[in-house]
């Protein structure tokens, strides 16, 4: 499926020369996580994110005097830097002035709005866009035991200042409204997407280690883009920044919403296996298969009831049997072979498709 075909409609932001909202590829984004003033590491990670397919980095700065090292990180950054920032609109404004190709703030934390006036000033003068980030721990109005009045709050928030910043003339605007809960992201941003057509910064805020941020972002994250409600995203784990980007792509790759490279499918096998150590199997397809760039779905099934049968829509596959490991096309048995040779006619195989 096309996922253009039932997109919601957003106004288009450059963030550093990458589209975000209208008819452009669903970004992905990290933040680095280094301490402020380490140059070498966040280089080292915007690097490691860059080569993993991220889009958009995010780099805090914390004070005035971070600037500096965040202008350098700028410079020299392969991929679009956005400023992280809170309570101090000087810093907001030395950080447009030092390279930002996007800044973040939460109008709420940033003081006055006259500071913010000149926020949006500054920027409008250099046609950066400003993501207003609104997350559940931080709106004013809340009440922790009840989802539905939080999510409201939060709604209400993350709209009002758009609103304000429309009032004074600044429309380069992406929001991001966020909140621990996988649920209430889904309510929070439907209701968004319902009543403006900015772009939208989508993603489960503190969703914990990696493995319970990725079953939290599969479903806030998923279930949004599902409805087509979603610009940019960003998986937010406790951990290294490029384990974020790598599950980000594979999310969407598992949305429909990318499409190029590989996509291996593996049965969960049963007593009918017959291919031998199927999860060692399937880690080795994968590791050979990795820099292949063209779309490709690959099966790996350990018997011949779940392949070439139950997996005939895989361009290829490999499926164990009482004589070895069948090779199979679309369905169709290629012969039957020793596991080695079985792996590297599978190569030669796709490297033709």
């Amino acid at each position: 499926m096309d996922y253009t075909a039932f997109r919601r409609v957003s106004r288009e932001v450059s963030v550093g020369g990458v589209i975000v909202g209208g008819a452009a590829p669903v970004s992905v984004q990290t933040m680095t996580s280094k301490p402020a003033g380490d140059l070498d590491g966040t280089i080292a990670q915007i690097n490691e994110a860059a080569n993993a397919g991220c889009d958009i980095v995010r780099v805090a700065i914390p004070s005035l005097k971070d600037v500096a090292y965040f202008e350098e990180v700028c410079k020299v950054s392969e991929i679009p830097v956005v400023g992280d920032i809170h309570f101090d609109a000087r810093i907001a404004i030395a950080a447009l002035e030092a390279g930002a190709s996007k800044i973040r703030i939460n109008p709420g934390n940033m003081g006055n709005w006259d500071a913010i006036y000149r926020v949006l000033d500054s920027a409008k003068n250099r046609g950066i866009p400003i993501r207003i980030g609104v997350n559940g721990g931080s709106v004013k109005h809340k009440n922790k035991s009840d989802n539905r009045v939080l999510e409201d709050a939060v709604v209400e928030e993350a709209l009002g200042y758009a609103q304000r910043f429309e009032e004074y003339g600044f429309y380069d605007i992406v929001i991001s409204a966020k909140i621990s809960d996988a649920l209430s992201t889904i309510r929070v941003n439907r209701k968004i997407a319902a009543r403006c057509n900015y772009p939208l910064h989508i993603g489960v805020t503190e969703a914990g280690v990696e493995e319970d941020a990725i079953i939290k972002s599969a479903v806030g994250i998923g279930g949004l883009l599902a409805d087509g409600i979603g610009d940019t995203i960003r998986l937010s784990f406790t951990g290294e920044p490029i384990r974020e980007v790598i599950a980000g792509k594979k999310l969407l790759k598992a949305a429909g919403i990318i499409r190029e490279g590989v996509e291996i499918i593996s049965c969960p096998t049963c007593g009918r296996c017959r291919i031998g150590d199927m999860p060692e199997l399937v880690r080795e397809v994968r590791k050979k298969l990795a820099s292949i760039k063209k779309s490709v779905k690959v099966a790996v099934m350990g018997c011949e009831v779940n392949g070439p049968g139950e997996a005939e829509e895989a361009d290829i596959g490999l499926a164990g049997c009482g004589s070895g490991v069948m090779l199979f096309a679309k369905g169709k048995s290629l012969g039957t072979f020793q596991r080695g040779e079985a792996l590297q006619k599978l190569l030669e195989i796709i490297e033709r498709l």
